[in-house]
């Protein structure tokens, strides 16, 4: 760790996109692809098929993917789109079939082939639902899958529904590949941020020192999001809020902020780590959750989530949780835990907020609680809240910080997308940050009694919340309850000099 020594990747990889004609492939999948080719970290011999059931040609596909290229050096950008799209192809066929499969074979098989190729490498990426994962991979080894070479699969989430549903789909997956073949995507995972949260938390002395139960007083991990289900409520319905960022994406965060300091850097003790304070977590406490469902906007002219008419007028859907957790081990014992996300609210933001304990009384009244701020998105950044004299003559104390805003401090910076780092991983098998099946028993474990209890009979009516505010109106309580500190706002302003830095003057 530390040293900066450049990624090799296997030239004359064979690449196949399934679902290649749906969004996720066609503003994820295939732009990480190229980001990485345009960055020099994917050779131009390796070969990207793109696999679905959609009649079209090569240059079908080619026109749809091309939009969503990013080309930041603008002109200079333009002949590495040309080049790179010259590496895609398209294969039309049935997932559950196996004439596409056949073809598909033909043409790994020429490729490697005409190229040399004595082992081949073979990357499988699945933008598809669920449903379809079982299908596709038993025609990937049955039809495609390289017995003398080196095969990857990506799944992306949801990886079930609930725990049977979990256990259900990795029963199927387990005897067609190996845990060292699967690549479980959590895109969080990629975040740059997310990324850093093992080098911040153990490769600084002064936080890890305090990182513990004597010295914080409360963790906090949020997710908002601007905007509702905007007609897409029916699919939502089924999914809440807890299943689309809370299991997966925040309690990923959660495990990287509290997890004991893996033996080593590699893959196995990163995620042997997670596990081991999964584990310890406390059965979540049904009475200590807040839930929340967005209704019009105050001047009406957003609606909310019922308005939808894919929607049950009478759902119950959570479109807010927070829910408060304990972890029952030596670092962390007593020290209040909450997560919390929520749709339709006053602004877009991913953060972790630790607030440390107070200072000891005496020669100090009223002073702030010092807080580690690490902002996820937008705007990647991390902030120390610190007291400081006001400058001048004056002896009193104002709140400032300590500011690493990555849009100033790493202007010159290529900081890839999450996709774009995660399928490097992929390519060079590293699994540090892709989720192992044993970890996704333990979340499931943890979350699925809550869920029942959210989606059962007695199902408790979530707190309505206008579309664009903070929250439910219990929000502030129900934090306050955690032990979080509401600091006085005329204190602290959080300095806005660079164009498109989000202010952070906002309570909650």
């Amino acid at each position: 760790m530390g040293e900066n020594k450049p990624v090799e990747f296997k030239k004359h990889t064979s690449i196949v996109i399934f679902g290649a004609s749906g969004d996720l492939s066609k503003k994820k999948t295939f732009p990480a692809l190229f980001g990485l080719f345009r960055e020099g970290y994917l050779d131009a011999s390796c070969k990207i098929i793109g696999f679905a059931r959609s009649k079209l040609s090569d240059d079908d596909l080619r026109k749809k993917i091309e939009p969503n290229l990013k080309k930041p050096n603008g002109e200079k950008d333009t002949e590495k789109v040309t080049q790179f799209l010259q590496m895609v192809t398209y294969i039309s066929g049935p997932y559950d079939q196996s004439e596409g499969y056949e073809k598909l074979r033909k043409a790994f098989e020429d490729h490697e082939k005409e190229n040399k190729v004595e082992r081949p490498n073979r990357l499988f990426y699945l933008a598809l639902p669920p449903s379809a994962f079982v299908s596709v991979c038993k025609e990937i080894k049955k039809t495609v899958y390289a017995e003398n070479g080196e095969n990857r699969v990506v799944v992306e989430k949801p990886f079930g529904h609930d725990l049977d549903s979990f256990r259900e789909l990795q029963n199927d997956l387990a005897p067609l590949f190996s845990e060292d073949e699967l690549f479980r995507i959590d895109h969080y995972l990629g975040k740059e941020m997310v990324k850093n949260l093992v080098l911040i938390r153990f490769g600084n002395t002064f936080l890890n020192a305090a990182w513990n139960k004597e010295n914080i007083q409360n963790i906090q991990i949020s997710f908002k999001e601007p905007f509702g289900t905007e007609g897409r409520g029916g699919y939502f319905d089924e999914i809440g809020i807890i299943r689309d960022v809370m299991q997966n994406h925040l309690l990923q965060i959660l495990t990287l902020l509290t997890m004991e300091r893996p033996v080593a850097f590699d893959a196995e003790s990163v995620r042997d780590e997670k596990v081991r304070v999964l584990k310890a977590f406390a059965p979540i406490d049904t009475n200590d959750i807040l839930t929340g469902q967005y209704g019009p906007s105050e001047d009406g002219s957003k609606p909310g989530y019922l308005d939808d008419d894919t929607v049950d007028p009478k759902s119950k859907c959570v479109t807010f949780a927070a829910i408060g957790f304990k972890i029952q081990n030596e670092r962390w014992d007593g020290v209040p835990i909450v997560m919390r996300a929520g749709k339709a609210l006053n602004e877009g933001k991913v953060e972790i907020r630790i607030q440390f304990k107070g200072v000891p009384s005496g020669m100090f009244n009223e002073i702030a609680h010092n807080e580690l701020v690490i902002r996820v998105q937008p705007d990647e950044a991390i902030y120390l809240k610190v007291n400081s004299k006001t400058p001048g003559l004056s002896t009193s104390c104002q709140v400032t910080e300590l500011d690493l805003t990555y849009a100033r401090r790493y202007k010159d910076f290529w900081i890839p997308e999450a996709y774009e780092a995660l399928i490097k991983d992929v390519m060079t098998g590293d699994h540090s940050n892709f989720v192992r099946d044993d970890e996704l028993d333990v979340s499931w474990k943890l979350f699925t009694p809550l869920l029942n209890h959210l989606e059962g009979p007695d199902a408790p009516t979530p707190e309505k919340y206008a579309y664009g505010s903070r929250g439910p109106k219990n929000l502030v309580k129900f934090l306050e309850n955690h032990d979080y500190v509401f600091e006085d706002s005329n204190l602290y302003q959080w300095p806005v000099s660079t164009p498109g830095v989000a202010s952070n003057n906002s309570k909650i």
